[in-house]
């Protein structure tokens, strides 16, 4: 199979402001808020449940969105990570608080009350646990399909120590979807990841993709942390050589003073110069842009996907 030459993505280095940063966000990055009573009511109906989002947690710019949509991705094992990466906000704690027994048929029957086709579930690193948390997901895999039979799954979940035993007990459930994100290029991984190494995600995917247990292959990444052009064509290609089908690729957007500085603020046609790539390398689904996240509209993205023949 042949691919047409995609055009060369453009990175602009910008100037830098007083403190490191990049000064004022662009155009691009500015956008009108909606109004739409939905958001009130998932807001209301996730607290009374007492369930954590990503989208809460990470401070995801596209939050009010999603709510508004009556979606959200789940973030489960806790609210706290045992790692303390330099991009993600969410909280840190060595020794987290126990699972919660409870969590798996709350999650289900509140997918089941906002009426998700789709149901995205992430979860913090829980290094402190034999299983990382596999075990948990487990559970909370089989009360979604029991309260919600017609809904598919996409899990996102961290490395797992890379323990094989581990990733196959997610796997073994037969997700839609799994999903692991290598998060930045070589290079800037031991700064951006805590714990996690690009060697040992790509692994993770590698043997997703072996077992056959799962329809698509997802994995995504931030830029404007500093990567150059060349870098992101070759985690692109290593993504690929993993068997990923689906790359997501979004601006890093600072979410507080204490995490890494933003270097630069890619403009969207160098995200669609990095999706014409990934595509024009063999990768069957590329979602690039300022706004997307990892599970951003990933319903849309699954209902549009081609599903392998048996």
């Amino acid at each position: 199979m042949t691919f047409d030459a995609a055009p060369k993505p453009r990175v602009p280095k910008l100037p830098e402001n007083p403190e490191g940063g990049v000064g004022r966000f662009p155009s691009w990055l500015h956008r009108p808020l909606p109004s739409n009573p939905d958001f009130d009511k998932t807001s209301a109906l996730l607290d009374d449940a007492h369930l954590p989002t990503v989208c809460e947690e990470a401070k995801c710019p596209n939050r009010f969105e999603c709510y508004s949509k009556k979606t959200a991705t789940f973030l489960v094992c806790g609210s706290a990570c045992t790692r303390a990466c330099g991009f993600c906000d969410i909280d840190h704690a060595k020794n987290p608080p126990p699972l919660d027994a409870e969590e798996p048929i709350r999650l289900a029957r509140t997918a089941k009350t906002l009426g998700l086709r789709h149901v995205v579930i992430t979860m913090v690193a829980r290094d402190d646990l034999e299983d990382g948390g596999g075990g948990h997901l487990v559970q909370i895999i089989r009360a979604v399909r029991h309260e919600s039979p017609g809904s598919t799954l996409e899990l996102l979940t961290s490395d797992l120590e890379g323990k094989e035993s581990s990733i196959d007990l997610v796997l073994n459930e037969r997700p839609e979807i799994f999903n692991h994100n290598i998060e930045t290029v070589e290079r800037l991984t031991p700064r951006v990841r805590h714990t996690a190494t690009y060697a040992r995600s790509l692994d993770v995917l590698r043997h997703a993709k072996r077992s056959g247990k799962t329809e698509w292959i997802k994995s995504g990444l931030m830029v404007g942390l500093g990567e150059e052009t060349e870098e992101v064509e070759a985690t692109l290609r290593d993504l690929k050589e993993a068997g990923v089908d689906i790359v997501t690729i979004g601006q890093y957007l600072q979410p507080s003073q204490k995490k890494l500085r933003v270097k630069a603020f890619i403009p969207p046609e160098t995200f669609d110069a990095y999706a014409a790539y990934g595509r024009s390398i063999g990768i069957e689904q590329m979602y690039c842009g300022p706004f997307v996240r990892s599970s951003y509209n990933a319903d849309a993205l699954y209902q549009r996907l081609e599903r392998p023949t048996p």
